[in-house]
C-alpha cells in the first residue's frame, strides 16, 4: 500500500492489564512460545472470576498523592495508562506537543454507591411500587459529590491537568461501541487532515460489585473457575469474564510522526463500526461488510485479534464470521487472557496489534480449542470487538 502524509500511525502505546504494566509484559505475551499463563481472581467476588490489576506504583505517572486520592480506580487506571503511551511516544516531556495534541476518550459512568444499591435490591422486595420507592432512595439516599465523581469526562479532565494535554478533548460513552467509536474518530480527524496527534483510549475497573450485578442482571457473568474463551460452557454462567484494563494510543499523521523522527509501530488502515438487529444472520453480514478492507490480506502473514466479550451466542456468531471471511488467518481472543474490558476493549486490541506488527511476532495461541499456530511473523492485523449488547468495530493494520 503506497504511503501519504495523512496515513494514520501508531507511535505510542499504554496498556495495563492483568498481565501487567507497560509495553514489556505485553510484549512477552505476544512473544512467547507458549500460551501465556493466565492471572485471575476466583475468591474475591466468587462464584464470578475477574482479571485484576496488577501491582500499580500510580506515583510513576500521576506525581500528586491529592490528585490520586481524588479520583476513582478507572480514573487512575486511564490517566495512569495515558501517560505511558505519551512516554511510550516520546512526547510526555513535550510541552507544545501535548498542548496541541487532541484527546478522545471511551468513558463509563463512574462507580456506584454500593450501600444504596443493596439498599435498594433489599427494600424492593418487600414492595411493590418499586417505581416510587427508587425515586425516594436516589433522591435521600445519595450524596451530592457523588455525581461529581462520576461524571465521564472527568478523565479527560484529569489527563489533561496531570499531562498538560490541552487540545480539544471529546468524551464517548456507551460501553464497547464508545472504545471503537473513540478511535475510529480519532482516525477519521488525522486523515482528513483535521488532526496531526491524539491520545485516544480508555479504562475500565472490572473490580466492582456494581459491574458485577449489571453484568449478571443479563445473565451474562461466568461462573467458578477460569475457562479458555472460545470453549466456555454453558454450565458454568454467560460466558464473560471481566477485566480490569487501561488503554490508550497516540495516532499520528504520517508527516507529524516522521518530522519529528518518530518510531512508528504500525499503520491503521482501515476502522468501520456498526450496529443494528442481530437477528437472522445480520450482524454475520455487518462484520463482513466492516472486514472489506481486509480481504486481500495474505492470511499466513495476518493476525485476527478477536475482542470476542465471552457470551455464548455472540461467541458462535463471531467464530462464524471469522471462518467464513478471515479463513486461514490465525485468531487470538486476547479477552480470554485479559478479560473484558467493556470500553477499554477495543484500543486494547489494537494496543496488542501495534505491538506485534511493531515487533514481527508470531503469537502464540491463547485458546488452542480454535485458535491455529502462526506459521510466520505478522505483517498485518485485523482487530474485532463485538459489543456484549449491542456495537461492533473491525480495524485492519498493516507494519511498517
Amino acid at each position: 500500500m503506497s504511503k501519504s502524509a495523512n496515513d494514520v500511525v501508531i507511535t505510542g502505546v499504554g496498556i495495563v492489564t492483568s498481565q501487567g504494566v507497560g509495553v514489556e509484559p505485553h510484549l512477552a505475551l505476544l512473544t512467547a512460545g507458549t500460551s501465556p499463563a493466565v492471572r485471575v481472581e476466583t475468591e474475591k467476588f466468587s462464584p464470578y472470576p475477574v482479571h485484576p490489576l496488577p501491582e500499580i506504583d500510580w506515583s510513576q505517572q500521576i506525581a500528586k498523592r491529592g490528585d490520586q486520592r481524588q479520583m476513582e480506580n478507572w480514573q487512575r487506571l486511564g490517566v495512569f495508562s495515558a501517560g505511558l503511551a505519551l512516554d511510550d511516544a516520546g512526547l510526555k516531556d513535550n510541552l507544545e506537543a501535548c498542548g496541541s495534541m487532541d484527546m478522545i476518550v471511551a468513558a463509563g459512568g463512574g462507580e456506584r454507591d454500593i450501600n444504596v444499591d443493596s439498599l435498594i435490591v433489599d427494600e424492593a422486595l418487600k414492595r411493590n411500587d418499586r417505581e416510587q420507592l427508587l425515586n425516594e432512595k436516589l433522591t435521600t439516599e445519595l450524596r451530592p459529590t457523588l455525581f461529581l465523581a462520576q461524571l465521564s469526562n472527568l478523565l479527560a479532565g484529569n489527563i489533561s491537568i496531570v499531562h498538560k494535554v490541552t487540545g480539544s478533548s471529546r468524551t464517548f460513552m456507551g460501553e464497547e461501541a464508545a472504545g471503537i467509536s473513540a478511535i475510529e474518530t480519532a482516525f477519521a480527524r488525522i486523515k482528513a487532515g483535521q488532526s496531526t496527534h491524539t491520545l485516544v483510549g480508555g479504562a475500565f475497573s472490572a473490580e466492582r460489585l456494581d459491574i458485577m450485578l449489571m453484568i449478571e442482571a443479563i445473565q451474562g457473568q461466568a461462573t467458578g473457575d477460569w475457562h479458555p474463551i472460545w470453549s466456555r460452557s454453558r454450565d458454568n454462567g454467560g460466558g464473560m469474564i471481566p477485566g480490569s484494563v487501561g488503554a490508550f494510543l497516540v495516532l499520528e499523521s504520517r508527516e507529524y510522526a516522521e518530522a519529528r523522527g518518530a518510531r512508528i509501530y504500525a499503520t491503521i488502515d482501515a476502522i468501520g463500526s456498526d450496529r443494528g438487529s442481530r437477528a437472522d444472520g445480520k450482524l454475520e453480514a455487518r462484520l463482513a461488510d466492516l472486514a472489506k478492507p481486509a480481504e486481500k490480506l495474505d492470511p499466513a502473514g495476518t493476525v485476527v485479534f478477536s475482542g470476542t466479550s465471552g457470551f455464548h451466542d455472540l461467541v458462535a456468531s463471531e467464530k462464524a464470521f471469522l471462518q467464513a471471511n478471515l479463513a486461514g488467518a490465525p485468531v487470538r481472543a486476547y479477552g480470554g487472557i485479559v478479560g473484558h474490558s467493556i470500553e477499554a476493549q477495543f484500543p486494547a486490541g489494537l494496543a496488542l496489534a501495534a505491538l506485534t506488527l511493531g515487533h514481527g511476532a508470531k503469537v502464540p495461541a491463547f485458546d488452542g480449542s480454535f485458535e491455529k499456530p502462526m506459521t510466520a511473523a505478522a505483517r498485518s492485523a485485523v482487530v474485532t470487538t463485538v459489543g456484549h449488547s449491542r456495537g461492533e468495530g473491525v480495524a485492519v493494520l498493516s507494519a511498517e
